[in-house]
């Protein structure tokens, strides 16, 4: 099965309790590093988006863009990643479908108390990384606003030492190096590698 896109469906956790303005460019800036609105991403409903990018890319961006909105205290975000075709192209991704879009739909009307979940053709792959993601959001559920504007540093600096981060975030590199640690950085980043290789399976 080749896996042609990704699409991510998401909305906002405790939108209705801060003003859009606390959350709204945030989330334009990060989408827009992945993509062109509103061919490649679009906000829709007030507090919905989808995103279309590249397979490879796709849990990155998601784990970026929960960082990016965990920033504000309170906010959080509810996302789910379909992986598969793209059959018809529209001008506005929301109108653009195919099986990457049922499967994002579909995985994201699954959504309860998880925070981020994937579904392909392939149970066995979902299940595996499922699983690791449930795990992975016992920490990133809980990232306060520091930390998590430390992990976006890292993740839109991906070259940066905690030295680099920590002038760039004009803080000790002391306190980057235990944001990183709190955040379960490596083991995000290591997961996120795992995600990659096994695409390739698919």
């Amino acid at each position: 099965m080749s896996i042609a896109t990704a699409i991510i469906t998401g909305d906002i956790i405790n939108s209705r309790k801060a003003t859009p303005e606390a959350w709204l460019s945030s989330l334009k800036k990060v989408l827009n590093i992945y993509g062109r609105e509103p061919k490649q991403w679009e906000v829709y409903r007030g507090d919905s988006f989808q995103l279309e990018i590249l397979p490879e890319k796709a849990l990155e961006a998601a784990i970026h863009i929960k960082a990016s909105l965990k920033q504000e205290r309170g906010i959080d975000v509810r996302m789910a990643i379909g992986l598969g075709e793209k059959n018809y192209s529209s001008e506005k991704i929301t109108e653009s479908n195919g099986s990457a879009f049922v499967h994002s739909g579909e995985c994201f009307e699954g959504l309860k108390k998880q925070t981020l979940a994937l579904k392909s053709n392939s149970e066995a792959f979902d299940t595996t990384l499922n699983l690791m993601l449930q795990l992975a959001a016992l920490s990133m559920d809980d990232w306060l606003p520091a930390t998590s504007r430390v992990v976006t540093t890292a993740m839109e600096h991906p070259d940066a030492n905690q030295k680099e981060l920590a002038a760039i975030l004009d803080n000790s590199q002391s306190n980057i190096s235990e944001a990183l640690l709190r955040a379960g950085f490596d083991e995000v980043q290591k997961m996120i590698q795992f995600y990659k290789t096994q695409l390739t399976t698919l």
